[in-house]
């Protein structure tokens, strides 16, 4: 698995060398997708808190970094800063309510508010420029000193090295025993509530997690195409991230960033023109009914460990 792991971070780092800016700026999107497939997935695959609204997180991390890019510092870490900040108090004012609910009543909590906050963003025009979107961001600058990042190339590198260390620290909080936690009160909620664990707040602490990493997600778009608009947290965003999860198995982090990656090159490939919605309703049937544990199954297969849940990043 390190000689894998090794071929697959050298076949990062070549990629603005080998592809041109369009498949460079699509890749960039795929990383930015499997951070909010990562957020989805700590909830519903983890959790047990099936989620189909963390768009509405990226949306408002989105913003809050377009403002900053806009109005304060063009400093990339000052905007994920931001993000990140206002994606965990969006998340937990709203989980107050998300954490409490289950199954399908969950999912459509979750979709009400991802509605509410994108019509929200629609008709806030001065905040949000309504569907105007935000333009007018500068070259993001990566940290203080250092020079601004004009093309996509440079963009990407800078979009992987935050996906990289975050999806560090997702894997380091599922493998805690936190995570431990999380996966009991998915699995067993009325016998973590018999030993005394409070069921209510790992969730909600589950969930402002989930918001703060999808905020992020909202910062790195900001950075790859300079421009914040409605669109990117319409109600397709929230199922693409949560068709990822199907597909690269639920619980399993580097299944849904794969799955993210699948998704965005069936999408942007114009593969079928104006059908792409077509091959990606395909593509999830053939994963369901192919794939039952996703793409982790597939490493279960080979001989992984833990194979009833696939939780390994």
């Amino acid at each position: 698995m390190r000689a894998v792991a090794l071929v697959g971070v050298l076949a990062a780092l070549a990629v603005p060398w080998v592809l041109g800016p369009y498949p460079v700026l699509m890749l960039s999107h795929a990383l930015i997708l499997g951070l909010l497939a990562m957020s989805a997935n700590l909830l519903t695959g983890v959790t047990g808190l099936p989620t189909l609204g963390q768009a509405a997180y990226l949306g408002v991390g989105g913003y809050a970094a377009a403002t900053v890019a806009r109005a304060v510092t063009p400093v990339g870490v000052v905007q994920l800063l931001a993000a990140v900040a206002a994606g965990v108090a969006a998340a937990l004012l709203t989980g107050t309510v998300v954490a409490r609910s289950h199954g399908i009543v969950a999912i459509m909590v979750t979709l009400a508010v991802a509605e509410l906050l994108h019509e929200a963003a629609v008709r806030w025009t001065p905040v949000t420029g309504g569907t105007d979107g935000l333009a007018g961001i500068g070259d993001v600058v990566p940290f203080w000193g250092l020079p601004p990042l004009p093309l996509d190339g440079q963009v990407y590198y800078y979009v992987l090295a935050v996906f990289a260390l975050l999806a560090a620290g997702v894997a380091a909080l599922v493998r805690s025993p936190v995570g431990l936690v999380l996966r009991g009160v998915r699995d067993h909620e009325s016998r973590m509530r018999a030993h005394g664990y409070s069921v209510f707040r790992y969730r909600l602490l589950a969930h402002g997690a989930a918001g703060g990493l999808a905020g992020a997600a909202g910062a790195l778009t900001v950075s790859a195409q300079r421009y914040f608009s409605p669109a990117d947290l319409g109600f397709d965003v929230s199922a693409l991230a949560l068709l990822a999860v199907v597909i690269g198995g639920a619980g399993s982090m580097w299944g849904a960033c794969a799955g993210a990656a699948l998704l965005v090159v069936l999408r942007d490939q114009g593969l079928l023109g104006a059908h792409n919605g077509l091959l990606l309703g395909v593509t999830c049937l053939v994963a369901v009914y192919a794939l039952p544990r996703g793409l982790a199954g597939l490493r279960w297969r080979a001989g992984a460990r833990y194979p009833e849940k696939g939780f390994r990043c």
